[in-house]
């Protein structure tokens, strides 16, 4: 009983703090070794280790990984890696990691993959759009 508020406690804290934007909250110092280390965490046969590596890259904003997390999301089996490469392309943000996850709404064969490509798609847009408004309103200001 003890360990089940434990295990729902710690999901519950999760889920709170789960956030999807593409900018990190705090500046991180990444050294080679971590950058290193999570790539060969990515080239990994473990799911769990995969999975985490690509979700760290994401938060890092690492675009040195774009090409291997493209592979994993045209390419691995797993469905739940697959999105979690789309997230971390989404949080890069670069046009290439963005057009990755257009064409896998397109293009990838699973429903759920394409559904969560295109609701990281939209945020991208939504932001993109909000960011240019800002710009233009800003300016007409200075004039």
């Amino acid at each position: 009983m003890k360990l089940m508020l434990i295990i729902i406690f710690s999901v519950s804290i999760a889920l709170i703090t789960l956030d999807i934007s593409a900018k990190p909250k705090i500046k991180v110092n990444v050294t080679k070794n971590t950058v290193s280390s999570l790539m060969i965490g990515l080239a990994s046969d473990n799911v769990g280790l995969k999975s985490s590596s690509a979700y760290m890259i994401g938060e890092l904003q690492l675009s040195k990984a774009v090409i291997p997390l493209m592979r994993i999301l045209r390419e691995d089996e797993n469905e739940d890696l697959r999105i979690t490469a789309a997230l971390a392309l989404y949080k890069i943000g670069t046009p290439l990691a963005i057009n990755a996850v257009r064409q896998a709404i397109k293009f990838d064969e699973s429903k759920r993959v394409s559904k969560h490509c295109a609701n990281f798609y939209y945020e991208y847009s939504r932001n993109k759009i909000s960011d240019e408004e800002i710009n233009i309103n800003a300016a007409k200001t200075a004039l």
